[in-house]
């Protein structure tokens, strides 16, 4: 099996070959990298399954940085950081990071965090794909691949990829894909905070943990024609989220919410 790439930008080396050293101990491959735009040649010419981003990279924007890698590319994104801030952690997660790392960190914590990440984005990049699916979604007989379909859009559940109805694919992090996911495979049901955590994060979940509403708020922006008046996702106050559509999976029946 080949190993999975880890791009490591940090401005300090001492950090990216501590990182470097310790994901190759975990049989990981890596690219040690000092600057954005190294990252962005790199992106064009090995581009790896998962970038660790410093964000104060000297006379750079980092979440700019994260915005760009988003826009263009398909991989994890993992922010390490010395900003503990809570509104920095919530503008990271808004450009894309599939997670947040303030520093000092852990790096047992670092890796178990970079293959949480890994286990979402890697069925879609990785020719072992079919050995990480899920259970709940067995491969179609004859080779049919699984699709949820809403509104026009289609979810590919084995290339984790969303099209929009001209079949142009629209980006999605892995915690949007699993939360979208997670949303069609319960249309018509109020969906709590909690239980939208259980199935994205798992163990990961904190007890505060608000992520799943800055998720929604992107998930809002890239399927709602009027993300400030949303039909597809809609709130429920004090209870969470109801997905509304009618959904139509490869294989089964249309379900229709009540």
């Amino acid at each position: 099996m080949t190993p999975q790439h880890i791009a490591v930008v940090d401005d300090e080396s001492a950090i990216t070959e501590l990182l470097a050293r310790y994901l190759a101990g975990h049989g990981f491959r890596t690219t040690q990298l000092q600057s954005g735009r190294a990252l962005m040649d790199t992106m064009a010419s090995d581009p790896p399954e998962l970038v660790l981003l410093d964000l104060g990279l000297p006379g750079e924007d980092g979440f700019a940085i994260a915005r760009q890698l988003r826009e263009h590319w398909q991989c994890g994104l993992v922010i390490i950081t010395g900003r503990g801030d809570s509104v920095d952690k919530v503008v990271g997660l808004e450009v894309g990071a599939d997670d947040y790392v303030t520093k000092p960190f852990d790096l047992r914590e670092l890796v178990a965090r970079i293959k949480a990440v890994l286990r979402r984005v890697a069925p879609a990049k990785t020719p072992d794909a079919a050995a990480n699916q899920p259970a709940t979604l067995p491969a179609q007989a004859g080779g049919e691949r699984e699709c949820l379909a809403f509104e026009g859009w289609r979810l590919d559940l084995s290339a984790r990829r969303l099209t929009d109805a001209q079949g142009a694919e629209v980006v999605l992090t892995a915690g949007e894909f699993d939360l979208l996911q997670t949303f069609a495979q319960h249309p018509g049901r109020v969906l709590s905070r909690d239980f939208l955590l259980s199935q994205t994060r798992g163990r990961e979940a904190g007890p505060f943990d608000r992520t799943i509403d800055v998720q929604v708020g992107r998930l809002r922006k890239k399927l709602e024609p009027q993300a400030e008046t949303p039909q597809i996702i809609k709130s429920v106050r004090s209870a969470g989220y109801l997905f509304t559509p009618t959904v139509s999976s490869t294989g089964r029946d249309a379900y229709t919410p009540p």
